[in-house]
């Protein structure tokens, strides 16, 4: 007797209070980068990795490889607004994150954005953009501290970057703290700084999380010997995807960097240029201790457990 077409087997509705609940969803503002290193393709693989859906919204166009960036096409400022605002009538979101916004009219256009959602977490990556027309960088720079700052819960950039910003007339021969840059960010209404790759002797680096009271978290990690692109990226992907499901500010920043030391440790070099984080290294099978072949199984065995899903970062 043959089989039951599958067309003939009876449909049964699924009652929608049964359904999973969907994952939590992050709207990022960024550019679009080819390398897939950073940027909206950097968003999306790391906020995944962590769990939740990310909703990408495009700013600009990044033209470059793994080793530098050669030039960018900015996009409409509404267009970009656009992007985001047909996403956010229909999906509620749970966090932001802002990256590269093409130039001072598209800081603008997502900082109106913004506005509108006074309490959805913000988390503003500062990525070196001294690649820009000095004119149109400080035109960008002044934006972004006027219109962004303001909403930003978490302001995450690199020491040297977050001290040409925030404090471009330092010129005392000591590095500022993190303390120091958080008063610097409050100034202009930002709650808090990660700042990240402050030198410390003995090949290590600190991560540290400070608002103008001082220093709440941190982690320092053995310095790698290689250089990266996308790390930036990454780390605030990822610390917005953890206060995307309500974790708490300090064990989220504890938690994003151990991801990105993770992916760091795991990175690879697609291209010539530099090393791409592998914001999925959980998902790798193990290596053989030996780094031999795998033992063959014997069908007279018993069977093994099933392998446990990789763990979610949150």
């Amino acid at each position: 007797m043959s089989p039951t077409p599958h067309s003939t087997a009876p449909e049964v509705d699924t009652p929608q209070d049964e359904e999973s609940p969907p994952p939590a969803c992050v709207l990022s503002f960024n550019a679009s980068d080819a390398s897939g290193a950073g940027g909206l393709a950097g968003d999306v693989a790391t906020i995944a990795a962590m769990g939740a859906h990310c909703l990408p919204v495009v700013t600009a166009v990044v033209l470059r490889d793994t080793a530098e960036v050669f030039e960018h096409e900015t996009l409409d400022p509404d267009t970009i607004a656009e992007q985001a605002r047909h996403i956010l009538e229909d999906v509620p979101i749970t966090a932001w994150k802002v990256g590269f916004l093409g130039n001072a009219e598209g800081v603008s256009a997502v900082a109106e954005v913004l506005s509108d959602y006074p309490d959805v977490p913000l988390v503003t990556y500062l990525p070196s953009v001294a690649w820009i027309d000095e004119d149109d960088q400080q035109q960008y720079l002044d934006a972004l501290r006027e219109l962004v700052l303001p909403q930003t819960v978490v302001l995450v950039g690199n020491h040297k970057t977050l001290t040409d910003f925030l404090l471009p007339d330092w010129d005392s021969e000591r590095t500022p703290s993190a303390r120091e840059l958080a008063v610097a960010a409050a100034q202009s209404g930002a709650q808090h700084v990660l700042v990240t790759g402050i030198q410390l002797p003995n090949q290590y680096v600190d991560n540290v999380l400070a608002s103008s009271q001082g220093p709440i978290a941190g982690e320092k990690f053995e310095r790698f010997e290689t250089s990266f692109v996308g790390a930036g990226d990454t780390l605030s992907a990822a610390l917005a995807a953890l206060l995307s499901v309500g974790a708490e500010l300090h064990s989220a920043v504890s938690e994003a960097l151990s991801f990105l030391d993770q992916s760091l440790d795991a990175g690879f070099r697609p291209g010539m240029g530099n090393v791409v984080p592998d914001r999925f290294f959980w998902a790798l099978p193990p290596a053989d201790e030996e780094g031999g072949e795998p033992p063959i199984e014997d069908a007279d065995a018993e069977p093994e457990q099933p392998p446990k899903t990789p763990r979610r970062m949150h």
